[in-house]
C-alpha cells in the first residue's frame, strides 16, 4: 500500500498534523485495489519459482544475501 508523503510546506504539515489530532481528517486514506492485480500478485512468486531452475534461484538468492550484508565503505 503506497503511503502518502507529508506536505513539504511547514504550514501545510502543521495543518495536516492538527487535522489528524483533532479528527477532522482520517489518518489513513483507503486505497482502492484492482482485484485482478491482487490475484496476479499472489500467483507471481509461485510462477517465477516454477520458471527458474534451482541453480538460477540459488544465484539470485546469493546475490540478494550479499547485497543485504554488504557493509558501507569505511570513510577515512
Amino acid at each position: 500500500m503506497p503511503k502518502s508523503k507529508p506536505p513539504s510546506d511547514p504550514n501545510e504539515a502543521a495543518r495536516s498534523i492538527l487535522d489528524q489530532i483533532t479528527g477532522e481528517k482520517p489518518k489513513v486514506q483507503p486505497v482502492e485495489k484492482n482485484g485482478a492485480a491482487v490475484e496476479l500478485g499472489r500467483k507471481g512468486g509461485e510462477a517465477r519459482k516454477a520458471a527458474l531452475s534451482e541453480d538460477e534461484r540459488k544465484r539470485i538468492s546469493e546475490k540478494a544475501a550479499a547485497a543485504r550484508w554488504k557493509r558501507p565503505a569505511a570513510e577515512e
